[in-house]
């Protein structure tokens, strides 16, 4: 078994949602996926102890915080590595980006942005997790911050990643 990238979206996906009861179809649609992926990556994210299977958990499977955060901090800039590319519109994420945006010097370089075409800051390409985290990101601001985090630490920028780290360590402790 490997994990995918959509299996740490959906784990952060479930993070922001802070123990609420979810369904697969609501998961489906809100992160603008099947049911039967959402359903493999819960499988997937429960096999490597990322998130709590129904049976230790209440009412529907919940992240398993210390092992996701282990695995962010340590794991997704290697098992992830995102993509760069051109100029283009889009959203911008990791230092760009709330809850990140203004601890750093703004440089004249344009910023690190996932391509979707409700964005409307231009920037270099910087590829989501997942393709429809964009989408799913503009409709959840929770979850929106907690891929931009993951996106600073998968960044591999030193100063980047340890802000966000702190910032992500904050949020798997329920501090919004």
């Amino acid at each position: 078994m490997n994990l995918k990238p959509q299996d740490i979206f959906i784990a952060l996906k479930l993070l922001a949602l802070d123990g609420k009861p979810w369904s697969y179809v609501q998961l489906a649609n809100e992160l603008y996926m099947s049911a039967s992926e959402i359903n493999a990556g819960v499988k997937r994210c429960i096999a490597a102890h990322l998130i709590l299977p129904v049976f230790l958990t209440s009412e529907s499977p919940q992240p398993a915080r210390k092992a996701l955060e282990e695995f962010l901090i340590h794991g997704v800039k290697y098992a992830f590595v995102p993509d760069r590319g051109e100029l283009t519109r889009g959203v911008p994420t990791s230092y760009a980006a709330e809850p990140l945006r203004g601890l750093f010097i703004n440089s004249d370089e344009p910023p690190p942005v996932w391509p979707h075409p409700e964005g409307n800051v231009r920037g270099f390409t910087f590829s989501p997790l997942y393709p429809s985290a964009p989408k799913a990101a503009l409709a959840d601001p929770r979850l929106y911050e907690l891929l931009v985090l993951v996106d600073a630490i998968r960044s591999g920028k030193a100063r980047e990643s340890e802000a966000a780290i702190r910032e992500l360590r904050k949020r798997l402790e329920g501090v919004w």
